[in-house]
């Protein structure tokens, strides 16, 4: 695939700090976290991720001397290498040396892959809503449905279906302008580039080994009522990032940082304080 010029929010001056939005969303996610970090002395940059948002390059393919086949297109898949060398490639253009790296969901995964790639770029890690263990076959086959879905009717019956596991039943009582934020967001995705995104994510390794070798500091969050990466999987990479710290946000699910955002953002300040 090409490498594609992402379109990027990029707000405040200070130490940078660069966010990987979840599937299948998009940077407006981190409106509240770029809010305040742009407004605490830091750099908040927030990309959205090849195959979404407002990516004007979309999905890209190289073909070898002959036209591409539509089999060979459906076959396409963005690999969460791709998505960590395209924010390094944002990193160069904006001059970044080094950032503070912090993904939420599948955000997380294209966290891990970087860290691994360019170790020498990132200062410290943030990890909310991932885990580190890849895909087993059952949640491949349901990767696997989802895209079946997703390229026959759209995303409204993959935003109906998830919207309860995404966010906490406190969310979806008490923060309708939440709840139809997350919905938007998914309704705007690219079926083609969601698609992509989940066949890379179901084809992502274990990250599990890394942990013990990743040196940069550390953040672990995790919703109390996340059904999707609970809190054994945050407790997991916890206990293997050396000096990491966890904080489990209550009344919240996978979305932490837009169902509880006073409390996600006092905890990412804290964390940066502690060695900014």
């Amino acid at each position: 695939m090409i490498n594609p010029r992402l379109n990027f929010d990029d707000a405040g001056s200070g130490p940078a700090i660069v966010l990987f939005h979840g599937y299948p969303f998009d940077r407006s996610m981190w409106r509240e976290q770029i809010a305040f970090l742009s407004g605490h002395g830091y750099r908040a940059i927030a990309p959205d991720l090849r195959g979404f948002g407002e990516m004007s390059d979309k999905l890209l393919f190289v073909a070898d001397d002959r036209r591409e086949t539509d089999r060979q297109a459906e076959a396409c898949r963005t690999t969460m290498t791709d998505m960590a060398r395209d924010v390094v490639a944002l990193m160069d253009r904006l001059e970044i040396d080094r950032a503070v790296i912090c993904g939420l969901s599948m955000g997380g995964y294209v966290a891990f892959d970087f860290v691994h790639l360019f170790p020498a770029r990132v200062s410290a890690l943030v990890l909310c809503g991932t885990r580190a263990p890849d895909d087993n076959e059952q949640e491949k086959q349901g990767r696997a449905q989802q895209i079946d879905v997703m390229l026959a009717k759209g995303m409204n019956e993959i935003a109906e279906a998830t919207l309860p596991k995404l966010l906490a039943p406190r969310t979806l009582a008490e923060k309708p302008e939440v709840v139809t934020r997350v919905r938007e967001m998914i309704l705007r995705a690219d079926p083609e580039g969601a698609a992509a995104a989940q066949r890379g994510m179901a084809a992502r390794r274990d990250y599990s080994d890394d942990l013990p070798n990743i040196k940069a500091p550390a953040l672990v969050i995790v919703g109390r009522e996340d059904p999707i990466r609970p809190v054994v999987d945050a407790e997991f990479m916890h206990r293997a990032l050396s000096g990491s710290a966890l904080v489990i946000i209550e009344d919240a699910a996978h979305m932490t940082n837009m169902e509880q955002p006073e409390v996600f953002n006092r905890a990412l300040r804290e964390f940066l304080r502690s060695f900014h």
